[in-house]
């Protein structure tokens, strides 16, 4: 098998290059360095690997679990790591069998009373559905063999899928910023790499400690190539006198209405899901490409992922993956 490049991995699984460098990082698999080559290039055993890692995620097998799992070979361990999830889930499904059942019978209740009204909470007689429902341990019992990866893609969808408690809606308001724009391969590593070196070279995080850090994917018509290339623009944003020293340009970002929802599991599925969660709502529209700051590089009103924060993420942890946590922030307007 030929070395593949992040970008063909990322292609070729759907999941982000973010999401590859955070298995890496955490030791999950290994990237090589080809001589003639500056980026990261996967053999078959990363390849492999990162199989195995995406059914377990599928499974809802946490990232750290997956790590102990992988990284030894305990059968002991791995099937006590199966059974503690097994058992969570059961009590899963329990919560939600006890909630169907109760429907369920609000629904029997509500067909075998004609003149029923609305009123059903404040009704002694509802509430005594509730207490004659009675549950085992583990309610659904049936297993089945053979399930197919699109079963398994199916339930976890399901499972994934955002809810209005998971969304949050917030304001950003207007503010200046430094961007580094990157494009082609390594272009996330090339932008992370210039802002952070200048946060630190210039010291902003104790002249702003409430600085916030900004990052997101785009494509570039490059006529030269004949192709679109993957680009990357990170962004930290800046007291509005602050020099701004090259590569790195000021920006002036406007402001706007986002809908929010914090990354889980480095599942950048979730973009996606948001996205729908938004084309769903009857309060809020879409406004992704609404212009929102100027730009000769980039568009100029799409989303961004947020590093939450930033602070300590980087005066702390020094940067250290394990640490990130990303707020996904999806451009909206009220309807």
């Amino acid at each position: 098998m030929e070395l593949q490049t992040i970008s063909q991995v990322s292609k070729d699984f759907g999941i982000s290059t973010r999401m590859l460098r955070y298995y890496e990082q955490v030791g999950l698999i290994q990237s090589l360095r080809k001589d003639d080559y500056a980026y990261r290039v996967y053999d078959a055993n990363a390849i492999s690997r990162l199989r195995q890692i995406i059914v377990l995620r599928k499974l809802r097998v946490p990232v750290k679990q997956i790590i102990s799992i992988l990284n030894n070979y305990d059968a002991v361990e791995t099937v006590e790591i199966f059974r503690k999830n097994i058992s969570e889930i059961d009590g899963e499904i329990t919560a939600l069998s006890t909630v169907k059942s109760i429907l369920m019978r609000f629904v029997e209740e509500i067909n075998e009373k004609a003149d029923v009204n609305l009123k059903l909470l404040g009704d002694e007689a509802v509430f005594s559905v509730i207490s004659s429902l009675s549950f085992s341990d583990n309610q659904i019992k049936e297993t089945r063999e053979n399930l197919s990866m699109e079963e398994l893609n199916k339930a976890n969808e399901e499972l994934m899928k955002l809810e209005d408690k998971d969304v949050r809606i917030i304001y950003l308001p207007p503010m200046t910023v430094a961007a580094a724009f990157a494009s082609g391969e390594g272009c996330l590593d090339k932008t992370s790499d210039i802002v952070n070196k200048f946060i630190k070279e210039s010291g902003l995080l104790k002249i702003k400690p409430d600085a916030r850090g900004f990052d997101f994917d785009c494509l570039v018509d490059t006529a030269e190539l004949g192709e679109n290339l993957h680009g990357h623009e990170a962004w930290v944003s800046v007291p509005d006198d602050m020099e701004i020293p090259a590569p790195l340009v000021r920006r002036e970002f406007r402001g706007g209405l986002y809908a929010a929802h914090v990354l889980r599991s480095w599942d950048f599925q979730d973009w996606r899901r948001l996205k729908e969660w938004v084309e769903a709502s009857d309060k809020y529209d879409n406004d992704w490409g609404s212009s929102r700051w100027e730009s000769a590089e980039t568009d100029c009103g799409q989303g961004f992922e947020e590093t939450l924060n930033l602070y300590n993420f980087i005066q702390k942890h020094n940067t250290e993956m394990s640490y990130l946590q990303l707020d996904l922030l999806f451009p909206i307007k009220e309807k």
